[in-house]
C-alpha cells in the first residue's frame, strides 16, 4: 500500500523549532526520488496553503511567509522528506501535510499537528 505518513508535530512555544517527517512506505526507490514531495499547511478555517515543495534534485521552494525560517531536505536512501522550522510564530499552526504524485495517484497523509503558543 503506498502511503506517506507525517511525525514531528507538537506544541512549541513562539520562537521555537520543529522538526517534521514524511516517511514514505510501498513506494519503490525508482519512484520516490525522481518525484516531488511538498509540505502544505491548513489551518481552521483556512485554506489548504503550500508551504515548501522539494524536486528531484534536492531544489526548494518556499511560500513568502516561511522564508529564511523552514527547510526542505529529502533523504532518498531513506525515502523520507523532513521540514525543519525555526522561529515558529503563532501563525504558522496548522496540520502539516506531505504529498506527492505517485504510480499516477495524488498521495496525502494523514497530517500532524502544529501548535504555536504565544
Amino acid at each position: 500500500q503506498v502511503r506517506l505518513v507525517e511525525s514531528g508535530g507538537g506544541l512549541v512555544q513562539a520562537g521555537g523549532s520543529l522538526r517534521l517527517t514524511c516517511a514514505s512506505s510501498g513506494i519503490i526507490t525508482s519512484v520516490f526520488n525522481p518525484t516531488t514531495v511538498n509540505w502544505y499547511r491548513q489551518a481552521p478555517g483556512k485554506e489548504r496553503e503550500l508551504v515548501a515543495r522539494i524536486s528531484r534534485n534536492s531544489v526548494a521552494d518556499y511560500a513568502d511567509s516561511v522564508k529564511d525560517r523552514f527547510t526542505i531536505s529529502r533523504d532518498n536512501a531513506r525515502k523520507r522528506v523532513y521540514l525543519q522550522m525555526n522561529k515558529l510564530k503563532p501563525e504558522d499552526a496548522a496540520v502539516y501535510y506531505c504529498n506527492g504524485q505517485f504510480y499516477s495517484r495524488d498521495i496525502w497523509g494523514p497530517g500532524t499537528q502544529v501548535t504555536v503558543s504565544s
